[in-house]
């Protein structure tokens, strides 16, 4: 079935509103400087880059990694995720401005050109080692994966674990993942915003954690997270900034990335998490164009090529 063009329009969304916010939320990042109460967000650049005005952090290229792999390929393949891993390696080779500790660890590790097969056993081991593989690392990234499956939940879960599993073991990173790529999707088909739709394509243990953590997200003030480097309080930040912002309107994009921006510390990420539905909510035609104009970033192209992008991959989830 073709898309309506208000659901293209919100497909875009999902990853031009993630690319934006994450460069919105760039010079704030770590409470340098701190956004107030009473401020607006403004694309300034900086952060720990240091970045360009309207230049995506880690969160998008990594998103760019995924969404270039799902033009082509099925992301529950390991043909599909190994393209994922070899993108992600090629980056890292890169000297990009900024990249996650687990992230980097894990890529270094499995050394140049690694399989998804050996990216994923690293990523177990050094949960196994460690215990700790639960960053919001593969949270920022995962607005792409809905984009081949829309329509198809059970094969946007999989793939979303999947591809979180890539460098982010932890069974929260991977559920909380397929929450959000699934709340994406959902906003993308209908039009809505409404994160538990996920919840029964969890296991139970997971869908109980996570109902108890949505409850505390549309409960305790947006403020309550931070910080917010942990997967869990990532997702809690960026579903609180917009549960309790009001959504009169397609405004709410930029007035939910006020708030996400505010609560401080990861701000680029949980913009970026929080752009990532918003888009997929209100579309990309409720990005302000002047946001979008000054978009850019690896692998050296501008923000209005992942429209295009977005669109290829949609597409080929369609010709299935």
């Amino acid at each position: 079935m073709k898309l309506t063009e208000a659901q293209s329009d919100r497909a875009v969304g999902a990853i031009v509103g993630t690319a934006v916010a994450d460069a919105l939320g760039a010079h704030y990042e770590f409470d340098r400087p701190r956004l107030g109460a009473d401020e607006k967000a403004q694309m300034l650049g900086g952060g720990l880059g240091p970045f360009a005005p309207g230049e995506w952090t880690d969160d998008t290229t990594m998103a760019w990694c995924i969404l270039d792999a799902a033009r082509g390929l099925d992301l529950r393949t390991e043909e599909g995720l190994t393209a994922v891993a070899h993108n992600f390696r090629t980056w890292a080779e890169s000297d990009p401005k900024d990249i996650g500790n687990q992230t980097a660890r894990v890529l270094d590790t499995a050394g140049p050109a690694p399989t998804a097969a050996q990216l994923q056993h690293v990523a177990e081991k050094l949960h196994e080692m460690t215990g700790h593989t639960g960053g919001n690392g593969s949270l920022m990234r995962t607005a792409p994966v809905p984009l081949r499956y829309l329509g198809d939940r059970a094969a946007v879960a999989e793939a979303a674990a999947a591809v979180s599993a890539l460098t982010h073991w932890d069974e929260h990173a991977r559920s909380g993942c397929a929450l959000w790529s699934l709340a994406i999707e959902h906003a993308v088909m209908h039009g809505e915003l409404d994160v538990r739709s996920g919840l029964s394509h969890l296991s139970p243990a997971e869908a109980t954690f996570w109902t108890e953590k949505l409850d505390e997200a549309e409960t305790e003030p947006p403020s309550t997270f931070n910080p917010n480097g942990w997967v869990v309080t990532a997702l809690q930040a960026a579903w609180s900034s917009i549960a309790q912002t009001p959504a009169t309107g397609p405004e709410h994009y930029v007035e939910a990335l006020n708030t996400a921006i505010r609560i401080g510390n990861d701000t680029d990420t949980v913009a970026a998490i929080a752009g990532g539905l918003l888009g997929a909510r209100w579309g990309a035609s409720a990005i302000p164009a002047d946001w979008r104009a000054l978009s850019h970033g690896y692998p050296g192209i501008p923000g209005d090529a992942l429209a295009t992008l977005a669109l290829d991959a949609v597409a080929a989830g369609r010709a299935r």
